[in-house]
């Protein structure tokens, strides 16, 4: 993996050394470890400028061919690749909960996060618990509430929905264990209150893994903090959407480039707002 942007520092010698250099990035091509990428991926300080005004910070994670789909008959995994899963799991490993559309749910089979003990001391030292909730959104709670997502997690998932939601469903997924939170006044979820439903939950880092239709709608509420988003270098053609599909905003709103990294043809990107 290679770093790209921000461009590396330039080489400076030591005062002491002429061999040693103070401030440069190391720009090879290399594998890097969790903890190198868990530093490029952290989450901006709660008193960060960036933050100023918002209850939580809530970035998004998706991958896209080159021709712009943002998955393959369905699933995103055809379009992904080894560094593209190791981002992935830091991105997890750094969350407080992980926000998740209900179609997505049942197209990519979702299970509960697991605890891995490379992010164990990471997330003690935040606060956080052994891994992510998982929160599913969802207006009409048309969710399987068998499946381990709901009856087996290591930390209980929580079903983000409507105050109109069908009250049966709401019941059948409380039964299930999970947690039923309400984001709006009518059948579905606001997407504007997302973010402040789950910071009072004490879920301030969010991660939203799509689909298009949700990460759209957070678009379009100006909820979205931060785009993670991985360029495949593969083609696949065909009527796959793009990563967002949500109503059209009356200007576009303007992201800054924060990093891109590189490996295997892949460009890693992070956009922040501006």
């Amino acid at each position: 993996m290679r770093r790209l942007f921000p461009l590396t520092a330039p080489s400076v010698p030591a005062p002491d050394s002429e061999n040693t250099v103070v401030g440069a990035i190391d720009p090879t091509d290399r594998e890097w470890t969790l903890d190198e990428l868990a530093d490029a991926y952290a989450y901006p300080a709660a008193d960060a400028p960036e933050r100023a005004g918002r209850t939580g910070w809530l970035r998004a994670n998706m991958v896209s061919s080159l021709d712009g789909a943002a998955h393959h008959e369905g699933r995103s995994q055809p379009l992904s690749g080894d560094a593209d899963m190791r981002i992935f799991g830091v991105l997890r490993g750094l969350a407080d909960a992980v926000v998740v559309g209900a179609e997505t749910v049942r197209q990519e089979g979702y299970r509960p996060a697991r605890a891995r003990e490379a992010f164990a001391a990471r997330r003690a030292a935040a606060g956080q618990g052994p891994a992510p909730a998982i929160a599913v959104v969802s207006a009409g709670l048309g969710l399987d509430f068998t499946l381990p997502l709901f009856t087996d997690p290591l930390v209980p998932t929580l079903v983000l929905t409507g105050a109109g939601a069908p009250p049966d469903r709401v019941a059948r997924a409380r039964a299930a264990g999970a947690e039923v939170l309400f984001a709006g006044e009518g059948r579905g979820v606001d997407p504007a209150r997302v973010t402040g439903v789950l910071a009072e939950r004490g879920h301030t880092r969010l991660l939203t893994e799509g689909g298009p239709k949700l990460l759209g709608q957070f678009a379009a509420a100006g909820a979205l903090d931060e785009l993670c988003l991985s360029l495949a270098p593969v083609v696949a053609v065909g009527e796959a959407p793009r990563i967002m599909n949500g109503p059209a905003v009356a200007v576009p709103e303007r992201f800054a480039l924060a990093s891109v990294l590189e490996e295997a043809g892949f460009l890693f990107t992070r956009y922040r707002r501006a």
